[in-house]
């Protein structure tokens, strides 16, 4: 079973910046996709960006220029570098994998972090 972890999440001012990691645990033999979604008070989760494991990214137009996500397919590691930090960023984030094959070939199509509080204070 895979098994996701993140960290990095903070309380930061506006302007800032923090790097939140998700490291992925278990039998696992690839993973297509690595990526975040957020969620914030009353609203519905979104997008923030995601990555294949041959580096092709697709990231939200409202944090395009202030935010960067990497990955390291070897240590099974997503990053989201968040710069610039306004706070309408301020929301729980959530690691999401995709298209994941284990070891003993088995596939999950997705899976879900439990979250990271990221809040940006004005």
């Amino acid at each position: 079973q895979v098994q996701l972890v993140e960290s990095g999440g903070g309380l930061v001012q506006a302007g800032g910046s923090l790097r939140l990691s998700c490291a992925a645990s278990g039998s696992i033999y690839s993973i297509y996709i690595m990526g975040w979604y957020r969620q914030a008070p009353g609203k519905q989760r979104e997008l923030v960006a995601t990555i294949t494991t041959e580096g092709s990214t697709n990231t939200a137009d409202s944090t395009k220029a202030r935010f960067t996500i990497s990955r390291n397919n070897t240590k099974n590691t997503v990053y989201l570098q968040m710069n610039s930090l306004k706070p309408e960023d301020t929301a729980v984030y959530y690691c999401y994998v995709a298209s994941v094959v284990t070891s003993n070939g088995q596939y999950e199509v997705e899976v879900w972090g439990q979250g990271t509080q990221v809040t940006v204070s004005s």
